[in-house]
């Protein structure tokens, strides 16, 4: 700590340091995310020839995710598979601590217009299973027609 007088010049202070991200370190990490999210947009735009639509499933799955965590952060559970996904919407009959609606809107579909496949328990660990079928809607696939998991990141 280095010693300052007070504004008025009459007082000695202690000036403390605190401890956390810096501006720059802010802004070269949003860099780095941007680049990334960039290359792996560029790159399913070279390899299917269409608009990139898996960065966005991704990011919807990462929303669905987050907004799953406040469900169960109140009801000390995720929603069943027959509850759905539409339990962040509408309170199930057996969750008398819901306190949502934990999103803005009806459930989105995915980027291709298919609905999300939800599953909990799932079978990749604690976490609820959450999948896009990719364009064709169906499992499996290549290129466009690619599944989209939760249990996986880009």
């Amino acid at each position: 700590p280095h010693d300052r007088l007070s504004a008025r010049g009459n007082r000695p202070y202690r000036v403390r340091r605190t401890r956390g991200f810096t501006l720059l370190q802010a802004i070269a990490v949003l860099i780095a995310t941007m680049a990334a999210v960039a290359l792996i947009g560029i790159r399913d735009l070279w390899l299917n020839g269409e608009p990139p639509k898996g960065g966005a499933a991704h990011a919807q799955i990462a929303a669905l995710k987050g907004s799953l965590d406040l469900y169960k952060l109140d009801n000390g559970t995720f929603p069943t598979t027959q509850q759905g996904l539409q339990a962040l919407r509408v309170r199930p009959a057996d969750a008398p601590k819901w306190s949502g609606p934990y999103i803005p809107q009806d459930v989105p579909r995915d980027p291709w217009g298919h609905d999300w496949v939800y599953k909990f328990p799932g079978d990749h660990g604690n976490e609820p299973d959450i999948i896009s079928f990719g364009a064709d809607g169906r499992p499996g696939g290549d290129g466009i027609n690619a599944d989209i998991v939760s249990w996986t990141t880009p």
